[in-house]
């Protein structure tokens, strides 16, 4: 599995990539992980609905591909795109989705801080608040799209949607909850996760 950093990118540009590299790629090219951060953007899923976008404060809306609802990204948040082959892993949908939570579980159980999955509204919680986003899509066998983990992100765009679809519900970073660890740091502790929750298949 390759890992490609590209640092502050573009999500349209991001996206097309994903989608160029899924349906052009053979049986044959290994899976990769596309880590990154976006400018601010809120991204719909298939499933989302406008009405979850409550104040967008002058931040771009996209209708994206990927599962789930409305969600945001911004400098701050890493994003993990795992462009996974599922066929040849042997892993369905919930398999890859637990996966990657448990990556973040991981990562912040390291650190002390106890987090946990929700089967009816995938991410990973600390608490009632939510730390990190997942979604994906599926083409040819194979994934794109990921997951997005808050570190020392600005949250209050938050407050202009329902995160997920879900009224009111807390969002929180991994700054907020005291953990004074370089972001550079968290994020190559992060890949590690992925790099062993993929393995293990």
């Amino acid at each position: 599995m390759k890992t490609r950093y590209l640092g502050l990118a573009d999500y349209h540009e991001t996206w097309q990539a994903m989608r160029d590299y899924t349906d052009t790629r053979t049986d044959e090219d290994a899976d990769e992980l596309w880590v990154c951060e976006h400018p601010p953007v809120y991204t719909l899923g298939q499933a989302g609905r406008q009405e979850h976008i409550l104040n967008t404060a002058d931040i771009p809306v996209v209708q994206s591909d990927r599962g789930g609802q409305v969600t945001y990204h911004g400098p701050g948040q890493v994003v993990i795109y795992t462009l996974v082959n599922l066929r040849r892993s042997n892993l369905g949908v919930r398999d890859m989705v637990v996966r990657l939570e448990n990556s973040v579980i991981g990562l912040l159980a390291a650190h002390g801080i106890e987090a946990a999955g929700r089967r009816d509204a995938p991410g990973v919680y600390v608490g009632e608040a939510k730390i990190a986003a997942l979604g994906l899509r599926v083409r040819r066998g194979c994934t794109y799209h990921g997951l997005a983990m808050n570190i020392d992100a600005d949250l209050s765009p938050f407050k202009g949607i329902d995160p997920c679809g879900y009224r009111g519900m807390s969002v929180t970073s991994t700054q907020e909850l005291g953990l004074s660890v370089p972001k550079k740091q968290i994020i190559e502790q992060l890949v590690s996760q992925v790099h062993q929750q993929l393995h293990a298949c």
